[in-house]
């Protein structure tokens, strides 16, 4: 799953309990396993925060070599390896006063 946090920064969090490795890659990094991991907090959630613009992202999560699609994402898309998780980062909204 992903949040747009309250400073602007992207949280990405997977659940594999039995993994030792989990990564994010994406449009972001170039598709490049190994160069966004995620930190795991030993109740099998793993976590990473991004900073990226404005835009739209395709991404995966990688867990021991193996590729998993976040269905709780914005959305998915049919690219060259599979189903892609879509990211819609915006500008922050405003807050009613």
């Amino acid at each position: 799953m992903t949040t747009i946090l309250p400073t602007g920064q992207v949280e990405f969090r997977f659940f594999r309990p039995n993994a030792s490795e989990v990564c994010v890659v994406g449009s972001f990094n170039h598709w490049r396993v190994g160069l966004t991991p995620m930190q795991g907090d030993g109740k099998g959630w793993w976590q990473a925060i991004l900073e990226l613009p404005f835009g739209a992202y395709e991404f995966r999560y990688v867990a021991d070599a193996q590729w998993y699609t976040d269905f709780a994402a914005n959305g998915i898309e049919h690219g060259k390896f599979g189903w892609n998780s879509v990211l819609l980062v915006g500008p922050p909204r405003a807050v009613a006063a």
